[in-house]
Formats: C-alpha cells, sequence, structure tokens
C-alpha cells in the first residue's frame, strides 16, 4: 500500500510538465522597479528594505535562469565568517521537493536566506516558531511563500487517495482546500494542478498575513512583507504573484 502511494505522487510529481513562461508581470515589474536588463541588488540594501529584498531575490533569479549564476558567498571563508551570527534578508518558506534548492535558484550565498522546508510547504506551529524567530531576533522582514510547478504534494491532496501511509494524511488535508477549489475552476487535470498549486500559495500566503500575535502586527504594521512565488522546473524561472504584491501595503493605498 505504502510503496503504491509513493509511487502515485512521483507519477504526479513528473507527468504534468505545464511549460508556462514564470516571468514577472508588468505590474510587479513596474511597483518593485525592475529594469529588464539588470542583474543585481545590493544585499546591505535587501536586508534594510524588504521591497529592495524582493528586486534581490528576482534579480538572482534571473541570473540562475540565464545561465549566469555567480553564486556569491559560497567559499570556505564566507562559511566561517558567518560563524558570530547571521542577517538573512529574507525568509522562504518552501517544499522540500529536492529540484527546488533555494540558494541555487536565487543564486544567493552563506547566510543571505532563512529556509524552512516541508511537502507543499505545509506550515505547522514549529514552523510557525521558526518563522517568528527570524522576524523577531534576526530582524528579517521578507518572507516568501514558495510553491513549485508539478508539486507532488499537491497532486497527491489533488487525487484524495484513500488511506495514505502515517502521517501524510496531514500534508493532503492541509492542501485541500486548494485542490478542491482548482477543481471548481476546471475539469482539465494539467490545468487544475496549475491552479491549484498557485492557489495553495496564495492560501498560505494569507494564513501568515492574519497569524496572530506576532506576524498579523507585523505585516499590518509594514515591518514585515509576506508574498507569494512559483518557481517553473522547466524554464528555471520564479514567477512572483501579482496578487500578493499589488495587495502590500506600500502600494494598496
Amino acid at each position: 500500500m505504502m510503496k503504491r502511494f509513493f509511487l502515485a505522487l512521483l507519477i504526479f510529481a513528473t507527468q504534468y510538465p505545464l511549460d508556462v513562461v514564470a516571468q514577472q508581470t508588468e505590474m510587479v515589474e513596474k511597483l518593485l522597479g525592475l529594469e529588464r536588463n539588470q542583474y543585481f541588488a545590493d544585499r546591505d540594501s535587501a536586508y534594510l528594505d524588504p521591497y529592495y529584498g524582493l528586486k534581490k531575490l528576482i534579480y538572482g533569479n534571473k541570473r540562475f535562469a540565464d545561465n549566469k549564476s555567480i553564486k556569491p558567498r559560497q567559499a570556505d571563508a564566507d562559511l566561517k565568517s558567518n560563524e558570530l551570527g547571521q542577517k538573512p534578508f529574507a525568509i522562504i518558506i518552501g517544499c522540500a521537493d529536492s529540484r527546488v534548492p533555494n540558494e541555487i535558484i536565487f543564486d544567493q550565498g552563506v547566510g543571505d536566506l532563512f529556509i524552512t522546508r516541508t511537502a507543499g510547504q505545509v506550515m505547522a506551529e514549529a514552523s510557525y516558531g521558526t518563522i517568528e524567530y527570524a522576524t523577531e531576533v534576526l530582524n528579517t522582514n521578507l518572507i516568501v511563500v514558495l510553491g513549485h510547478q508539478s508539486c507532488g504534494a499537491v497532486g497527491a491532496a489533488m487525487k484524495l487517495p484513500k488511506d495514505p501511509p502515517g502521517h501524510v494524511i496531514t500534508l493532503i488535508n492541509a492542501i485541500k482546500p486548494a485542490s478542491i477549489a482548482a477543481k471548481q475552476k476546471t475539469d482539465n487535470p494539467e490545468e487544475a494542478l496549475d491552479i491549484a498549486i498557485r492557489e495553495n500559495v496564495l492560501r498560505q500566503v494569507e494564513l501568515l498575513r492574519g497569524l496572530e500575535p506576532v506576524l498579523s502586527n507585523q505585516y499590518k504594521d509594514g515591518k514585515v512583507i509576506i508574498v507569494g512565488a512559483v518557481y517553473n522546473l522547466h524554464t528555471g524561472e520564479v514567477e512572483f504573484l501579482e496578487e500578493t504584491i499589488t495587495n502590500l501595503p506600500r502600494f494598496a493605498h
């Protein structure tokens, strides 16, 4: 039973290679002041300003997708220089999928990203505490919920298998609302999976924005911004979801 379940999950993770070009929309480019031919943003400014931090992640991903990665701060000396502390400029809440290595796809180095990963980027109390620690103690003020194309956990939730093994049911139950919403929008399995992946990210962003007492207050006060994104396995590009950018405090008025 367990072998059959994980085989089905693996098939879902690979059978729908949606060739969606995951570029930033014109609205996101305009709001963030992105430059089409730019590949770099200053690291210190990214730590101080979360909106600038978004630009740094976008430019880093652009380097990766365009095969221009510089692999910054990844030498032995960089590891040792962080021995006394850390100041990551972004928190990434991502899927545990081995094909989505966060530092690589954003072309960042040691000490840049504070990462928590689970299948389907499903969160629980330990995840919340980890995120709050980063915002409260490390003063990291940018949170990115990162989903990805062909996500096996979302695919499993779409199939709603009977008697999934062990604690896998907790993942499926957490993602189920997104899968149900996707099925209501289309009968096409490929389109439904893509919609569910995005819907799952959107719901997780809203969950964190309203998570009391720490994150909800930080978000309302503009101290922390929380956005969603989806990584495309085929193109290597990360699309930051416009609906999570346009309603940020700086742009919502």
